[in-house]
């Protein structure tokens, strides 16, 4: 029997994401403005690692931030990394890349990102009504 890792879940607060990872999806909204988000991230990206060595089914990956630091932004971009390191990547990951309408920072970081990987990767606008 393949063993995932637990369920693992962050509340937002005014300067972390809301996070939940589960086999099948994984989930980072909000903002992240934390001035040590390796105390965040660190065990995010651990689970990620665990994950991928033994799930290999369908996974949604939804990410959207208010705002996000540049010292945030290295942790997601690994995280991201690790993720394609998952087996069939084609078929079992699809990303999806939240921002606001007007937000053009968050719109060119979520393209940045998307040529930096190689897996499916939409970016999508939200419009404010």
């Amino acid at each position: 029997m393949i063993m995932y890792p637990d369920s693992f879940k962050n509340e937002a607060s005014k300067r972390t994401p809301w996070i939940i990872l589960e086999p099948g999806r994984i989930f980072i909204m909000g903002r992240s403005i934390t001035e040590n988000p390796g105390d965040l991230y660190r065990p995010v990206l651990e689970w990620v690692s665990k994950y991928t060595q033994g799930y290999f089914e369908k996974t949604i990956i939804i990410l959207g931030f208010e705002y996000i630091n540049t010292s945030s932004t290295k942790w997601i971009y690994a995280l991201l990394k690790e993720l394609t390191k998952m087996k069939e990547l084609e078929k079992n990951i699809r990303i999806t890349w939240y921002y606001e309408q007007g937000d053009d920072d968050l719109c060119e970081l979520g393209f940045i990102l998307r040529s930096l990987i190689e897996c499916p990767f939409v970016i999508v606008e939200l419009n404010e009504n």
